[in-house]
């Protein structure tokens, strides 16, 4: 699928869904954007140790950042989250956010678009996906799930 393309089905998304941000795009439509665009930026915002324990998406290092949306132990909200942002990619840049499941990713979107990032866009599902009926992840939905490449923990 060509970029344009991707990301007009993202911004789609966006005005159906009313989203406060650029866009959404399914982990399969990221991955092939990134694949096809080197300028696109990965920030995910898990913590560290979801990281370091369950693993990050297989991609060129310079197209991926980690900037916590909550720090661990405690899950409080990372006060440095926009000057960190700041270091992982410019405000013009494409920017596509990444969480377990997509609930802090659409999060980070917004925050960013509010303060001046142009074309952010959440990643549904996430890394792990949703969990399924025995509370597990990675079964249901998400990066790992859809196949795409990663490294694990």
């Amino acid at each position: 699928m060509d970029p344009s393309d991707i990301l007009a089905i993202a911004k789609q998304r966006a005005q159906e869904n009313q989203l406060p941000y650029a866009g959404a795009m399914t982990p399969q439509e990221a991955y092939a954007l990134l694949q096809s665009d080197t300028k696109v930026k990965l920030v995910d915002v898990r913590t560290n140790a979801e990281r370091d324990w369950i693993g990050r998406p297989a991609i060129a290092p310079e197209q991926q950042s980690a900037v916590q949306w909550n720090l661990y132990p405690g899950g409080t909200p990372n006060p440095e989250f926009l000057q960190q942002l700041v270091q992982a990619a410019g405000k013009e840049d494409t920017v596509l956010f990444l969480c377990r499941s997509g609930v802090r990713s659409r999060h980070a979107a917004k925050l960013a678009t509010e303060n001046g990032y142009a074309n952010c866009f959440d990643i549904l599902e996430g890394f792990e996906g949703e969990k399924d009926g025995e509370g597990h992840r990675k079964t249901v939905n998400g990066w790992c799930k859809a196949g795409l490449p990663w490294n694990g923990a």
